[in-house]
């Protein structure tokens, strides 16, 4: 939380959530975590995105990346069932190369950066060490991953398949490793997955604006914007 005004509209907000809503609140918080994160990359059917950012939500996952370098990212509201309303979300769609920005800021923020394709085999999901921050980039439904995506990756990951298909869907692929992967990172005594308490309280700050309706003219009052 940045400041003691921010503190003091967190407070005010919650006291206006319900008992159930805020013991939610409090109960789920300790679970989210950034040392995982779902990276998008020009996915363009509405159903997957949506069925990976209600993955994200399930496996409690906070940052979903969107990148748009020709596709649009859209939401279809009867797959995500609000789900985005609990993420943070960030969208690369301003620059000529959108991957390359996403691939920067996921780098400063101390991510190794792992493209899920089922073409290049450094390891398989079962033996990715996710010690570091680990960000899952994942590609479009008929052509997966760009060229760019591919080659700047640090490691390139595949699912364990055993049949005749080639791949995954996207949203499948999404939901078999975030399942997998967050389990190993619940599990494992190698690295600190939960969020600080500053980014705990800002999330919970966003969590509370989305359910009191008033929480704009109460921002407005406390902070003086």
């Amino acid at each position: 939380m940045r400041d003691t005004k921010h503190q003091q509209l967190l407070s005010k907000l919650l006291e206006m959530v319900s008992v159930h809503k805020k013991d939610l609140f409090s109960q789920i918080i300790k679970n989210r975590s950034r040392h995982l994160t779902v990276v998008m990359e020009d996915i363009f059917q509405s159903q997957n995105a949506s069925a990976v950012l209600r993955s994200a939500d399930c496996f409690g996952i906070q940052d979903v990346h969107i990148i748009e370098n020709r596709n649009e990212y859209t939401l279809n509201p009867q797959v995500s069932l609000g789900s985005s309303k609990w993420l943070s979300l960030y969208k690369y769609n301003s620059e000529k190369n959108n991957t390359q920005v996403a691939y920067e800021n996921l780098r400063k923020k101390g991510y190794q950066i792992v493209a899920t394709t089922p073409h290049l085999n450094d390891v398989s999901l079962n033996e990715l060490d996710i010690s570091k921050k680990t960000a899952l980039v994942f590609g479009t439904e008929m052509q997966g991953l760009s060229t760019y995506a591919i080659e700047n990756a640090d490691i390139h990951m595949k699912i364990p398949m055993y049949g005749f298909t080639e791949s995954f869907n996207i949203s499948v692929s999404a939901a078999l490793c975030m399942h997998f992967l967050s389990e190993k990172m619940r599990n494992s005594n190698e690295n600190d997955w939960q969020l600080s308490d500053s980014e705990q309280n800002e999330i919970l700050l966003s969590w509370a604006k989305s359910v009191v309706k008033s929480s704009n003219e109460i921002e407005r009052k406390i902070l003086g914007i």
